[in-house]
């Protein structure tokens, strides 16, 4: 498989999720502004889309939107438990977990890393961010991860999310489960690893 990523963007899901699976994979940097790998190949020609990530599998398919790969990668490796079984009530807890972040957290995020936008606008959105962020401390209650007492999938999403916040300079301490929560997921090696491969953090 060939994941297509870009430094630190909310690819690092799913390549927290690769390691996590232990599958064997290869990276491929995007540049996202111009649209051009590394070796200058048109990243357009292998994903109209233009984002990230996106993953090559070795059928020739590629697979897009973050929420639909992550589920795909936990499923290629079940005993890794990443992702609750389908068609269980556990799966539809992970799938609404996913929606949540993908379309109340990633999304509201958007505007604070468009420089057209000025400082009102964005604070209204980390405003908005803020409250979103507050339902899952809330949520985090007794939990050490979002479904429980095991790291799943949307745990890295999530994950990315925390670190977008504080890239952002967004103030989240009054939230104590959040932050134990981040620092809980942070401590995992795979997430390290990720981060150490995408020049997020150095090798220990």
């Amino acid at each position: 498989m060939k994941l297509y990523y870009s430094p630190g963007a909310c690819s690092l899901s799913p390549h927290i999720a690769l390691l996590e699976a232990g599958l064997p994979y290869d990276l491929v940097k995007v540049d996202l502004k111009a649209k051009k790998l590394e070796n200058g190949d048109d990243y357009l020609a292998i994903n109209p889309k233009g984002q990230v990530p996106a993953l090559g599998l070795d059928s020739g398919e590629l697979v897009t939107e973050g929420p639909v790969i992550v589920q795909y990668i936990a499923d290629q490796a079940k005993a890794k438990n990443l992702a609750p079984a389908i068609d269980s009530d556990a799966r539809r807890k992970l799938q609404e977990w996913l929606g949540f972040i993908n379309g109340e957290l990633h999304k509201n995020f958007s505007p604070l890393f468009q420089p057209a936008f000025d400082d009102e606008v964005k604070g209204f959105f980390k405003t908005r961010l803020t409250g979103k962020f507050k339902y899952i401390d809330n949520a985090l209650a007794g939990s050490d991860y979002l479904l429980g007492k095991a790291f799943s999938v949307a745990d890295g999403y999530l994950f990315v999310m925390l670190k977008w916040a504080e890239r952002m300079g967004m103030d989240l301490s009054e939230f104590k489960n959040l932050t134990a929560y981040k620092d809980r997921v942070a401590a995992r090696p795979k997430v390290q690893e990720a981060m150490t491969k995408e020049g997020l953090m150095k090798a220990a």
